[in-house]
């Protein structure tokens, strides 16, 4: 150990990633965490918790299983290639391939910034009565301003400090709740479909698994400027992008259970549906308090706004790599990009008449997209010629087709229903 802290130490080395540093590491994990605690995932889980309490549970803990092996397999690809899954698609695969699945992953990033604005705007209508287009316009505005202004660096400190605010929130109401134990650990791991469940279903597997995210974590990691000389170097930074993306898929985790359980407590305990989240806050309040309606209000703020910024840098990656450019707020590709996203989705917050429904539907357009992203970044991750000796094993690759698999099948379900 003494001797892997002395090397990583070296002058050629400009990160230290020993294990002594693991806190200094952990951070493109958590960029990709908080677009899995997005507004769109707090619709859905709180449709899941009241509509049918504990027993939508398990869709969190097999998405978070899903979401760790796919998360890891892109970043793989990043750290291997220097590429992000947008730059790789583009090089790697003809453009009748990349193309299409790029240009789907933009309309994915757009639904993914509806949400988030639309977030941070009843948000802001929760806490200072701001009617929801101005709390809109607002919303993007500032992360606009915040992208376009902040290093990276900067933008990953606010994020690591917003998603612990969104996880003490949670944290503190859970004290208040009387939560049925047995219940939802059997739920965690025991999957149940009640009637009528479907939309919601896949609405919380597109609002944990989402594509823009897998385009993000593939070219975040290569911020941090690792060193990559050798086999042995590559090797340990995989093995502690793992852990990276372990610790801050299993807050994620936590954070979206606490969403279903607490809804399942409060209202589905009570026979109370939730239709839109400025609901669930004016309900909680005779049920927990005024304080815990003003931490969740608060609590959906702070995911709104650093959900919108994730979304943006989402897209600014996507666009990029079309024009087989890394993503950079500095670069005109990523400036469109980031602009394309967040202002089509602006445009289209001012004709939504339900901001909840939306959100919702938002959540469901990404489990649809889902696939195409999946099995283009495993086909790639899959390639000697694209991972040389790093590509996937053969158990890895059934692995991981296997999921695109899963969530094509519950698409299908969902189309035909």
């Amino acid at each position: 150990m003494w001797n892997f802290i002395k090397e990583l130490k070296r002058k050629d080395h400009p990160r230290y990633l020993g294990g002594l540093d693991f806190f200094k590491y952990i951070g493109p994990g958590l960029l990709v965490t908080v677009g899995f605690i997005d507004p769109g995932n707090w619709a859905s889980n709180f449709a899941a918790g009241a509509d049918f309490g504990y027993s939508l549970l398990w869709v969190i803990t097999l998405s978070t299983i899903m979401l760790i092996v796919l998360q890891h397999n892109v970043a793989h690809l990043g750290i291997v290639t220097g590429l992000c899954l947008s730059e790789a698609a583009t090089k790697y695969t003809p453009k009748w391939v990349s193309r299409p699945v790029l240009g789907t992953a933009v309309l994915a990033s757009i639904s993914t910034s509806l949400a988030e604005i639309l977030g941070g705007a009843i948000a802001l209508e929760m806490l200072f009565h701001i009617p929801i287009i101005w709390g809109a316009l607002l919303t993007t505005a500032f992360v606009v301003i915040m992208l376009f202004t902040n290093s990276y660096k900067r933008i990953e400190r606010a994020i690591i400090a917003f998603v612990s605010v969104i996880g003490l929130s949670f944290l503190y109401e859970m004290f208040l709740v009387e939560i049925d134990w047995p219940l939802a650990v059997r739920s965690w791991v025991v999957p149940s479909i009640p009637q009528g469940s479907l939309l919601v279903i896949m609405s919380v597997l597109g609002a944990v698994v989402m594509p823009h995210n897998l385009f993000l974590h593939s070219e975040v990691v290569q911020s941090r400027e690792y060193n990559k000389q050798d086999d042995a170097s590559i090797r340990k930074l995989l093995k502690y992008e793992f852990y990276d993306t372990l610790f801050s898929m299993g807050v994620g985790w936590a954070i979206n259970s606490a969403m279903i359980l607490l809804a399942a407590a409060t209202f589905f305990a009570n026979g109370v549906e939730v239709e839109e989240l400025q609901q669930a806050k004016s309900l909680l309040e005779p049920l927990l308090g005024s304080q815990a309606a003003l931490v969740f209000a608060l609590a959906l703020l702070m995911a709104g706004i650093s959900s919108t910024v994730t979304s943006g840098m989402a897209a600014g990656s996507i666009f990029a790599g079309m024009f087989g450019e890394s993503y950079h707020v500095k670069d005109i590709h990523s400036r469109v990009g980031i602009l394309l996203s967040l202002g089509v989705a602006l445009v289209v917050i001012l004709f939504i008449d339900n901001p909840f429904q939306g959100l919702i539907i938002s959540q469901m357009v990404l489990s649809i997209q889902l696939p195409f992203t999946i099995f283009l970044q495993v086909w790639l991750t899959s390639s000697r010629r694209v991972m040389g000796p790093y590509a996937n094993s053969r158990w890895s690759t059934w692995v991981l087709y296997t999921m695109a698999v899963v969530v094509s099948v519950l698409n299908l379900a969902l189309l035909f229903s």
